[in-house]
């Protein structure tokens, strides 16, 4: 009876071992945990995902890769082309778990549920690029997995607000409703309108700091969009390398479609291309314009590079 009393006083005197964290601010952290908490709970509720277990092998997996972003860099036809792959299981809808306060609050287990039933061995990968600006998700993506692997696509700063204005032009008009002209956006009393959220969302390095508080470079693949446009295999290869998987895509999986100006995919003798309102035509801007989205991206681009120790070729 006394050994056993001892034992008892030795496991609750015992001291907790806790994971290593980045330095945050305390309050940040408290809440941070608080809410993780929350998450588990919930999910331990729920039969610890017990509930996602199909009877031919396959289950729902928390994600072990999240393309991050960025919008209008080319998540979905990086997704796409990664889906070619018979070890990546992709979820189809932008799931918008950490970002959203309505789907981050339903925890861990609406998490689960969002994916796509996999085998074990292969990796389950979601995409939603309002991921990487949005200043909350690095730290709720580090308390759910530390060691998860990060994908970023980035495209040319000055073109990415031109699709980014361009695809919110289609939704309005495709509603029939009207939509300024992009100047009014861009131009403010005769200068460059930094306000437009459009531009703020091109300020990489911004955004980037912020990732590189929880994770490090070397869990944070960057793809470079102009390039998987223009020449997809070699980019997709070097996914496959960052992700550790064997090379099951080839160049024979990519060709060029004449009519929609950009590459397709073939995927067992079958071919599909992206949905139709993928490469449309920008509008058109002024030179005057551009050469001034061109020199404001300039300092944010090279504090990018050095942030990322690489160049891209931007203007």
């Amino acid at each position: 009876m006394a050994a056993f009393l001892l034992g008892a006083v030795l496991l609750i005197v015992q001291p907790q071992i806790v994971p290593s964290r980045p330095a945050i601010n305390s309050k940040a952290e408290t809440s941070a945990q608080s809410v993780q908490r929350e998450l588990l709970k919930k999910t331990s509720q729920k039969n610890d995902f017990k509930e996602n277990i199909h009877s031919n092998g396959t289950c729902r997996q928390l994600p072990q890769t999240i393309i991050i972003g960025v919008r209008k860099g080319g998540t979905r036809a990086l997704l796409e082309m990664l889906s070619l792959h018979p070890d990546i299981a992709a979820a189809e809808s932008e799931v918008h778990f950490f970002d959203w306060e309505d789907h981050y609050r339903n925890g861990l287990q609406w998490y689960v549920n969002q994916m796509p039933f996999s085998y074990p061995h292969q990796i389950t990968v979601e995409k939603t690029p309002a991921y990487f600006t949005s200043p909350k998700v690095p730290e709720r993506v580090y308390n759910m997995n530390q060691s998860m692997r990060l994908l970023l696509i980035l495209r040319d700063p000055s073109e990415r607000v031109l699709s980014d204005y361009t695809q919110v032009f289609y939704n309005h008009m495709q509603k029939h409703k009207p939509y300024p002209s992009i100047e009014q956006f861009l131009i403010k009393d005769g200068e460059l309108n930094v306000d437009y959220k459009a531009i703020n969302r091109s300020l990489y390095y911004i955004h980037m700091q912020n990732w590189l508080k929880y994770f490090p470079l070397n869990h944070i693949h960057i793809v470079d969009g102009d390039k998987l446009i223009k020449d997809p295999f070699p980019e997709i290869e070097k996914v496959e390398r960052f992700l550790k998987l064997s090379p099951q895509i080839n160049a024979s999986n990519f060709y060029f479609n004449k009519t929609k100006g950009f590459y397709c995919l073939r995927d067992s003798g079958r071919e599909r291309c992206l949905h139709e309102s993928k490469g449309r035509a920008h509008p058109q801007v002024d030179t005057w314009l551009l050469e001034k989205l061109h020199e404001y991206f300039h300092e944010p681009n090279k504090k990018f590079f050095e942030l990322v120790d690489r160049t891209f070729d931007w203007h």
